[in-house]
């Protein structure tokens, strides 16, 4: 009896089970249903045209096989398809073999002269050569800003039929342009196209003219490859109509009566102004669906120049075409697959209130700098907008005594003081700097608030890539004590503050840096007890020193060389001043050429020493970071949170790196997607011919003890009361020989004149 209660118990508890496991299926198909607007309620659908072709040479091996190693599973794999002289399909960007292959390495005579949609056009072209005279030619990188040091790895020109064999991919779209070209050439690719598609599975295919894709529609009528019209740019004629493709997106109904979907460039739905910011979206998404046609859209690439308004961050324009909560595309066309794959599958639907000032710290560097100038008040701003733990304040001191937030201690760095009154204050400080500048020190408060503007900075602008020029002098400078009142009530998790040349200040100017500080946060009531850290971070042990034997603030000595650490003595010497240690970037991943080597010990050595470790200085701009990294911001504080485990960063950016704290994956530890895997130091360096290998990198220096114990500061000597220009005189030791020997000269002058009256 007891026996059948068991099982009847039993029975309930698996239907049970199984109810509850089928009720949790329904709501997660339910919640995705919801939660993507696309046009079959799926989620979008990551291209990757030509395979990863951001990194490796479109439409190569390499390029295809790591798409599918890199991205999300159902990635589907694009072939632009071109048509060789016994008419075989193969994978190639561009009509002419000349910018993507190094045939005329091997055919050195094979150019010649076509008429292409109605355009001369000189080159190298498919339709002189059959598959065999084609298997000498290897497939290069097609985009000369992107890197050449995979080109020497002999890919072979790919068959359509070869990237399903080789890859079995979950997708294959083929792209179909040139039509009218191939005819003339006594080539059929209506023919090439119904043949290929009974050999391999073709899921989609896309063509920019509306008479092939349109003649072909009936062929595909009963199965199941997509046809999708693209549209290309809104002036280009198209070739069988002349119609313009601006005129044709008036006419989406016929359309649907042939495809089931277009294809547009990104600017049709988001588009830009001439100084590239973002214009309101159009309605072009949400007239597709309304007609039943799924709309994809091109042109994404991490390493292209895009709108202003997203930061140069990659994630957040994928994350405006997905999930802006108005609608969402059907799918992306990609050069870097992984990017879509990290939006869609971990940065999607996220609860953006969330505030977690947990591991690892998000720490601005001169607040949101990337956005705004240097620490201004839109600066800090939009760091505590953007989700940073930490706003910093680097201090400088004014001719006046007055403590302010300044990037730089030379105003020609980040101010407009070369145009204002005051250029001429110039003076020369070997102790500071090897140039002449104009220093913070040089000017009074009232001098720098009421004539000079900010600057913004741009360190990459050697690459043509700016920061919101808009807003490149906007906003206001902020003196310490404004910056602490303004911090206080905000949702941060603290401040740091950072100091250099204390001794400086302390033994010329008369200024103790370090009390100055003290006494603002004490002013401000930043002290030991209340909500908001406190930390301070110098490069000078000395200073720390100082702050640990005055206060109990949390302290970040500053290493400002990349380095090695092999030498115990020096981490025991570390742990006597700081609490933390900041690093930059290439301490923990040497970089070569734009590849990194190897992963270093760095980090785990001063963890284990119970020192914390934040890495400076990350910035979105795709020149700023190596290959190994894709051009994808995420993909690097990835690779230093959960390859490196460093406990904070240091950002121009903070809205980044926030959004990677908050995405949805990172709960899920070994068991998240290999998207989300961190990249490996040096992966990439295998991967390359060693003919073509970046020149080995030579030894980072070794930390030591002498590199890091330093003599106490010298006394503060007692304040001079001088007038600007005397100031900027025995601020100069260069300027102030020039007065002496003015004086001279002078001196002499009057003498000789008293002499010569005597005389007479």
């Amino acid at each position: 009896m007891a026996m059948g209660r068991r099982s009847s118990v039993g029975r309930v508890s698996s239907i049970l089970v199984v109810a509850f496991l089928f009720l949790q299926q329904v709501t997660v198909i339910a919640r995705n249903a919801s939660a993507w607007l696309t046009l079959t309620g799926n989620a979008p659908a990551i291209v990757a045209k030509g395979g990863f072709s951001g990194l490796f040479p479109d439409s190569s091996h390499d390029a295809y096989s790591f798409a599918l190693i890199a991205s999300s599973p159902d990635t589907i794999l694009w072939c632009d398809v071109r048509l060789t002289k016994d008419g075989l399909g193969i994978c190639l960007p561009d009509i002419k073999l000349d910018n993507c292959t190094d045939i005329s390495n091997i055919y050195p005579n094979g150019q010649n002269g076509y008429l292409v949609n109605g355009v001369n056009t000189t080159g190298w072209f498919s339709v002189d050569y059959s598959i065999q005279d084609l298997s000498t030619v290897a497939v290069t990188q097609s985009i000369y800003s992107r890197t050449f040091r995979f080109d020497f790895n002999n890919y072979a020109i790919l068959a359509v039929e070869d990237v399903v064999t080789n890859f079995e991919p979950p997708g294959l779209w083929l792209n179909i342009q040139h039509d009218i070209f191939y005819s003339q050439h006594n080539l059929s690719m209506t023919e090439y196209v119904l043949s290929v598609s009974k050999r391999v599975p073709v899921n989609y295919l896309s063509s920019p003219e509306l008479a092939f894709l349109s003649s072909i529609a009936a062929d595909f009528s009963n199965s199941d490859t997509k046809l999708v019209f693209r549209f290309l740019g809104k002036d280009i004629a198209e070739p069988s109509t002349s119609q313009t493709y601006g005129s044709l997106l008036n006419n989406l109904t016929y359309i649907k009566t042939f495809a089931s979907g277009i294809l547009v460039p990104k600017s049709y739905i988001w588009p830009v102004t001439s100084d590239n910011y973002l214009l309101p979206y159009t309605s072009i998404v949400t007239d597709a669906h309304k007609l039943g046609l799924e709309i994809y859209a091109a042109d994404f690439a991490n390493d292209n120049t895009f709108s202003y308004n997203y930061s140069y961050d990659p994630l957040a324009e994928y994350l405006s075409f997905v999930d802006n909560g108005v609608f969402s595309v059907d799918g992306v066309v990609t050069d870097f697959p992984i990017t879509p794959s990290e939006a869609i599958g971990c940065f999607s639907h996220v609860n953006k209130s969330v505030i977690n000032h947990g591991k690892p710290l998000i720490i601005s560097h001169n607040g949101a700098s990337g956005d705004y100038p240097d620490c201004t008040d839109l600066s800090y701003q939009k760091a505590v907008d953007d989700g940073a733990d930490f706003i910093d304040c680097p201090v400088q001191v004014t001719q006046d005594g007055i403590a302010i937030c300044m990037s730089s201690i030379d105003l020609i760095v980040d101010t407009t003081v070369t145009k204002s009154p005051f250029a001429s204050r110039l003076s020369s400080i070997p102790e500071i700097q090897n140039t002449p500048g104009i220093f913070t020190f040089n000017l009074t408060w009232d001098e720098i608030q009421k004539n000079l503007k900010p600057i913004i900075s741009n360190p990459e602008s050697t690459y043509q890539l700016v920061r919101n020029p808009r807003y490149a002098n906007a906003g206001s400078f902020m003196r310490l004590s404004d910056f602490l009142a303004y911090a206080k009530d905000k949702p941060l998790g603290g401040v740091l503050i950072s100091i250099e040349y204390a001794a400086f200040m302390a033994e010329k100017l008369g200024f103790s840096v370090i009390d100055m500080v003290i006494s603002a946060l004490s002013d401000a009531g930043h002290n030991n007890q209340t909500a908001l850290e406190v930390m301070i971070l110098s490069t000078n042990s000395s200073v720390l020193v100082e702050f640990r034997q005055k206060t109990k603030f949390k302290l970040v000595y500053k290493i400002d060389e990349s380095i090695r650490i092999s030498v115990a003595s020096s981490i025991v010497e570390i742990k006597e001043f700081a609490d933390a240690v900041a690093i930059d970037r290439q301490s923990v991943y040497p970089v070569t050429q734009q590849f990194t080597t190897r992963q270093t010990d760095v980090v785990s050595k001063l963890q284990n020493a119970g020192i914390a470790v934040y890495v400076y200085l990350f910035q979105n701009e795709f020149v700023a970071q190596p290959w190994d990294f894709f051009s994808d911001a995420t993909v690097e504080i990835n690779t230093y949170v959960q390859g490196a485990g460093v406990d904070g960063i240091i950002t121009d950016f903070p809205a980044t790196a926030s959004a990677y704290k908050r995405n949805s994956c990172r709960k899920m530890g070994k068991n998240a997607p290999s998207y989300m895997s961190p990249a490996q130091g040096g992966g990439l360096l295998q991967l390359i011919s060693p003919q073509s290998l970046p020149p080995a990198l030579s030894p980072m220096p070794v930390l030591d003890v002498s590199d890091v114990v330093e003599p106490p500061l010298p006394p503060v000597a007692p304040k001079l009361a001088l007038s600007p220009a005397a100031a900027d005189i025995a601020q100069s030791p260069s300027q102030l020989s020039a007065a002496l020997r003015l004086v001279s000269s002078l001196f002499m002058l009057l003498a000789l004149a008293c002499v010569s009256l005597l005389l007479v």
